[in-house]
């Protein structure tokens, strides 16, 4: 329990410091034989700052069950 408890404050903190993530994908529009035209799109995956705060919470919940046993 402890040792999860540290991850999810670890986890908690960078959700607070990184608010998302960006990636780029690339899909085929047109293959005709030689020719063939991709495309670039841009995505990106985002979460709110208050799911940083619930993550480091639910952390510290952890250690403290785990140090009164």
């Amino acid at each position: 329990m402890k040792i999860l408890g540290i991850v999810l404050i670890v986890v908690g903190i960078v959700m607070f410091l990184v608010t998302g993530i960006s990636y780029t994908t690339e899909e085929t529009v047109i293959d005709a034989g030689p020719i063939e035209i991709n495309a670039e799109n841009e995505e990106s995956l985002n979460w709110p700052p208050y799911a940083g705060g619930i993550a480091v919470i639910a952390g510290f919940v952890l250690l403290a069950v785990g140090n009164k046993k």
